[in-house]
């Protein structure tokens, strides 16, 4: 649901979200073009297109903002919109900008994954308990089971299930063995988030701290966190924890314990509290931008990097990831808009 990743435009009115674009066929900056010139067709009951946003989290949806509302209006009465024959005429589907758009998910979970190690009758009745707005289906016997309710609602369930995973292979492995394995890891590759699973220890925990709270955040989310928001540092150390960070693709775990003897035993969990109300906050704020680098020249690398550094003074609240094959360009949406623009300008190409 990458409606969540785009702070809400200024016209919202004159936005709509663009469904079923084909994947991999072309460029990202190609099919953006080709979605504005679709929109832009009097044919297709379009107008002048202010921008399209796209690529956004989720592959193959992208954000059209017309100049008018009125035109906004007519392309969503359009019944049927089929992109150009090059695009094999993909089937689009056209809806309102809302944070309600995906206000029904379904979802089929195979819970057998958690094997003997919990009774599968007991782990829905806790979900159900602890997130009652998602409807369940019976549990079949082959451990899976269907659940709808909103997108924010299985963004919640998800976590819970990876927390509950994560605290079942606690059992069978300690922290700190596993945290000095991933400290000796290359810090280059640290760097590098793929299908791979890459760790980032902020601080090995103590063998006596046996208790914890863990939370599970989208990466995007914790790194902005943990580099732009003093909060976050600041917290932990006024509360005495010590957190540890383990990065798995747009995953992050953390786990948060107290080191202060004779502190108060909720202070992880009230700090835990505190970092899900903050990433919630920046989960509904932020966008992210991305400069493709693989595939490209040396030269027209070195000029990408070269442009985002340059820029990095003008947007301190703009967080740049570079990557081997990318760079990640995260902040509010007119942060980041403005930065990629900035960006393209300086390297002499024009915006779309």
């Amino acid at each position: 649901a990458s409606v969540l990743n785009v702070k809400e435009p200024k016209a919202p009115e004159r936005t709509v979200v663009v469904a079923g674009l084909p994947v991999g066929l072309f460029s990202d900056q190609l099919l953006a073009l080709l979605v504005k010139s679709h929109f832009q067709d009097i044919k297709n009951e379009g107008g002048d297109v202010e921008d399209v946003i796209y690529p956004t989290r989720t592959k193959g949806v992208a954000y059209v903002i017309f100049k008018e509302k009125k035109v906004a209006e007519n392309v969503i009465r359009q019944k049927k919109h089929r992109l150009a024959r090059k695009a094999r005429h993909a089937e689009l589907t056209v809806s309102h900008f809302s944070d309600k758009i995906f206000s029904s998910v379904n979802a089929i979970l195979d819970l057998s994954v958690f094997g003997k190690e919990v009774t599968l009758e007991t782990l829905v009745k806790d979900l159900k308990k602890k997130i009652p707005s998602l409807n369940f289906s019976p549990l079949k016997p082959n451990g899976r089971i269907s659940v709808e309710g909103s997108f924010l609602a299985v963004k919640r369930l998800k976590e819970s299930l990876l927390v509950r995973a994560c605290s079942l292979l606690e059992k069978d492995r300690n922290f700190t063995s596993e945290g000095r394995k991933w400290n000796r890891q290359n810090p280059q590759r640290n760097l590098q988030r793929s299908n791979n699973s890459l760790a980032s220890v902020r601080t090995l925990v103590p063998e006596t701290a046996r208790s914890g709270e863990m939370l599970v955040l989208d990466t995007d989310v914790f790194l902005y966190l943990q580099h732009k928001c003093r909060s976050y540092e600041s917290t932990l150390k006024k509360f005495h924890i010590l957190s540890q960070e383990k990065v798995d693709g747009e995953i992050t775990t953390i786990c948060l314990k107290s080191i202060q003897v004779g502190s108060q035993p909720n202070n992880a969990k009230h700090v835990k509290e505190l970092i899900e109300e903050w990433s919630h906050a920046l989960y509904l704020k932020l966008r992210k931008e991305t400069f493709i680098l693989e595939g490209k020249e040396k030269k027209e690398k070195r000029m990408i990097k070269w442009a985002c550094e340059q820029l990095s003074s003008r947007y301190p609240e703009v967080l740049i990831n570079f990557y081997r094959t990318h760079i990640d360009i995260i902040g509010s949406s007119s942060d980041t808009y403005l930065f990629k623009k900035g960006v393209m300008k300086l390297i002499g190409q024009k915006i779309s």
